[in-house]
């Protein structure tokens, strides 16, 4: 990456001295010694004019050479010239006005080398300043002083050394700095690269994306949103619950709902009027935005699912129209074999009858199924529950009776002793549907010469009805699918046992419609167990 070169790694520095900071410090200096020029001049200190002048003239030519001279062309080393012309300067200065105490500017020149070239630069300054402190002092207008023949020297050192620990911290926060910044700027870039995949992505997908900030604000989209927030646009107030005919209000509406803090799965709503060409439905899902920077935020993925709805409604009409053209002829079937069969007929010609009789009854109930199931999926189940009192053990009872005629054949048993008197708000007719249907199964699926067990009861909270035989069971992997609608396992397509599929799914619904629910559990060394719960009444009457 053009980054990782861009930048040097710690201690590996070229230059520590732009020229910026060459003229800036030289010029800082040069005010300094011309500062205290003018203080000693005024004082008329000055011992040596000639040395005063040679001083000035070597800050001159030293501030002149930091302007003018092109240093980033120039090895480093040689920006050592003006401290060097520098610490002469001073010397000059001082020893044109020995009484001024102007030697204390050789600080400047020392901070100087020690900031641009590290220890090597303090180890030569402090010896250079020492060395022309002593021997000015021995050759030089002023007497060497016994007392500050070591402690200015040593101030000098301390002073160097402060300068260097400092130059190192600065060095070092400059280096994390450094560090810090390329690995921003790494960040940044990878940031940006994966947002423009993330943007890549959500504008491919055919469902559309939105995310909300804490404030309500919308935080990211994506196109497919946009074009269904058009559609929504257009639709105005039309907006309808998933039945597409029962307008909903403002506050109602997917968006405002997830806004709203709400989470949600599966809402369908219909946007534009009943019958209107561009109708279109919608269905969303809005979750909290656990992932996002922002507090509160949502998330809310829409989808159009209005070419889905049609097909199945399409194929709804399709099954509805089939099933009821079906019914018609196989009702008048079943009424003339009947009529064939009171008739004296040939023993041969009766069981030929017998059997046409008993498939066109499979293929009437096949149909019945059918068309429950279509009627269920459309507007639910029409259950006329009376919130009357009812004892539930009748219709089971009842469910029993009627499937002894079909047990028998089977030689299967069916105990029922465990069915206790028990109340419940419940649709009777229903109810048996349930029962005759659980069974039934159970005949039709169980062992042949098998044993049935049938119980209803109550435990205070709901009301039970349960069915168990001693089949081959259910295998684990079709538990989780046994009510799904036109669901056979695999052993039993592959059997001569018939079926539609939609029995345990109706029964399901049938349950659902009563406020409980049906569940079933199968061991491998038995057959299954289904349980049906049914809330009992309250002393009101109603359903708890």
């Amino acid at each position: 990456m053009t980054v990782a070169s861009a930048s040097a790694a710690p201690g590996a520095r070229t230059n520590d001295m732009t020229p910026g900071t060459i003229r800036t410090i030289q010029l800082l200096l040069a005010g300094v010694l011309l500062f205290g020029v003018a203080v000693v001049t005024v004082a008329s200190q000055v011992v040596e004019p000639t040395l005063l002048a040679l001083g000035l003239t070597t800050t001159v030519v030293a501030t002149a050479v930091a302007l003018l001279v092109p240093w980033r062309q120039l090895p480093h080393w040689v920006a050592a010239i003006i401290p060097a012309m520098d610490a002469i300067a001073v010397g000059l200065l001082r020893e044109a006005s020995p009484s001024a105490g102007l030697g204390l500017l050789w600080s400047f020149p020392t901070i100087w080398a020690v900031w641009a070239f590290g220890l090597p630069g303090a180890i030569v300054s402090v010896v250079a300043v020492s060395a022309a402190y002593w021997t000015l002092g021995f050759v030089g207008t002023s007497a060497l002083d016994a007392d500050l023949a070591l402690i200015f020297p040593a101030t000098i050192a301390v002073l160097a050394g402060v300068t260097y620990v400092i130059r190192r911290r600065t060095h070092a926060q400059s280096d994390l700095l450094q560090h810090q910044a390329v690995a921003l700027r790494r960040a940044t870039r990878r940031a940006q690269r994966q947002e423009a995949l993330v943007t890549d992505v959500l504008d491919a997908v055919d469902f559309g994306v939105v995310g909300f900030d804490d404030t309500g604000a919308m935080a990211i989209s994506n196109d497919a949103h946009h074009r269904l927030q058009e559609v929504r646009d257009a639709a105005g107030d039309a907006v309808y619950a998933a039945d597409g005919y029962t307008r909903l209000a403002p506050h109602e509406e997917p968006t405002a709902r997830a806004l709203d803090g709400e989470t949600f799965e599966g809402a369908l709503v219909w946007y534009g009027d009943p019958g209107s060409p561009d109708r279109t439905a919608v269905l969303a899902t809005a979750r909290a935005d656990v992932g996002g920077s922002a507090a509160g935020g949502r998330i809310m993925v829409t989808r159009d699912v209005t070419d889905e709805l049609l097909a199945l409604r399409s194929r709804e009409d399709l099954v509805d129209s089939v099933s009821h053209e079906l019914r018609t002829p196989l009702t008048s079937i079943l009424g003339y074999l009947e009529l064939a069969a009171d008739d004296d007929l040939p023993e041969s010609t009766r069981r030929s009858l017998a059997v046409a009789e008993r498939n066109a009854e499979r293929l009437l109930a096949l149909v019945t199924d059918v068309l429950a199931a279509s009627a269920t999926s459309r507007m639910g189940l029409d259950l006329r529950i009376e919130p009357a009192v009812a004892e539930l053990s009748e219709p089971v009872l009842a469910a029993v009776e009627a499937a002894q005629v079909r047990a028998h054949a089977r030689h299967v048993s069916i105990d029922a002793s465990g069915v206790e008197p028990t109340v419940a708000v419940i649709d009777a007719p229903r109810i048996q549907q349930v029962a005759d249907n659980l069974i039934g199964n159970a005949i039709k699926y169980g062992r042949e010469g098998g044993r049935i067990e049938v119980g209803c009861t109550a435990d205070g909270d709901h009301a039970w009805v349960v069915v168990r035989d001693d089949g081959p069971g259910i295998a684990a992997v079709d538990l989780p699918h046994v009510f799904d609608r036109f669901f056979r396992s695999d052993g039993v397509r592959k059997s001569s046992t018939h079926g539609s599929g939609l029995g345990l799914a109706i029964s399901r619904d049938i349950v659902r419609a009563h406020g409980g629910e049906i569940t079933v559990r199968s061991e491998p060394s038995g057959g299954p167990t289904f349980v049906v719960r049914l809330p009992l009444p309250t002393d009101e009457g109603s359903t708890r």
